[in-house]
């Protein structure tokens, strides 16, 4: 799978503020930047800084009256689809130590609150079959729609008014997960057919020694993804952290596939 993506984002600042980017597609074993370009328009020197667990790329810049930024990329995903149901579970004692902080609750999945009932719906299923059987009940439980997110709303509210958008979606997913003692994180990724056409979230789940990617919005398979950023929850993978306030004056997003040329990473 090839995509390109292009992303334009315009901005208003009444005062100057700081402003952390995160749109930057990563480079990874499983997907290969053909080409990408990130141009910055502002009088305020721009720097680099590594995404969370290494993966990606953050940037900060300076909005100062205006802020316009616009990234292109072409990306060659190389990503074997994975049967997951049939993926061992593994206690939680054996983890590597870097799993321990994706086993916990943070400020939008709020697991330690799902665990009872978590346990209890899902009794008896465990590994990869117990986390198909969460994103099931994810995708057929939950109602999409673009105007049911405060953007502050975390998987425990989500749960109980059973609406939200990609991201809610992933924070429940997630929590659940961790409910049942699968580590998770979530991921902010480009994806085509995203509809709206925005940037996309989703979940990955630790099973079996490696990371896998679950989008319980139904919109996206694990092979048609590209990561921008990992993290525990959404304050980790926001595409754009402003420490002051902004004004959007225009933001688009395009993922589109293209035609595989056959080369291999």
């Amino acid at each position: 799978m090839r995509l390109s993506i292009r992303v334009h984002l315009d901005y208003g600042f009444p005062k100057p503020a700081d402003v952390l980017l995160q749109i930057e597609a990563a480079a990874q074993r499983d997907q290969r930047l053909e080409a990408q370009s990130l141009t910055i328009r502002s009088d305020h020197p721009i720097r680099a800084v590594a995404g969370e667990e290494g993966i990606g790329q953050r940037c900060w810049a300076r909005g100062d009256r205006r802020l316009v930024a616009d990234y292109a990329a072409t990306v060659h995903i190389a990503r074997d689809a994975v049967d997951l149901s049939a993926l061992p579970a593994t206690p939680v004692a054996e983890l590597p130590p870097e799993m321990i902080a994706y086993l916990l609750p943070s400020r939008y999945c709020e697991s330690d609150r799902l665990e009872h009932w978590a346990q209890r719906r899902f009794a008896g299923l465990s590994g990869g079959a117990l986390a198909m059987a969460l994103m099931e009940w994810v995708h057929a439980n939950l109602q999409y729609g673009w105007t049911d997110s405060s953007g502050r709303s975390g998987a425990l509210e989500t749960f109980a008014q059973r609406r939200g958008v990609c991201r809610d979606y992933a924070h429940l997913l997630v929590a659940l997960a961790r409910a049942v003692e699968i580590p998770a994180r979530c991921v902010s990724a480009y994806a085509p057919g995203v509809d709206p056409p925005d940037f996309h979230a989703v979940a990955e789940l630790w099973l079996d020694g490696a990371w896998h990617l679950m989008d319980a919005t139904g919109m996206a398979r694990a092979n048609e993804l590209a990561r921008v950023a990992v993290g525990r929850d959404a304050t980790d993978i926001a595409f754009m952290t402003i420490f002051g306030t902004a004004n959007l004056l225009a933001q688009t997003v395009e993922v589109v596939r293209l035609p595989d040329t056959g080369t291999q990473p």
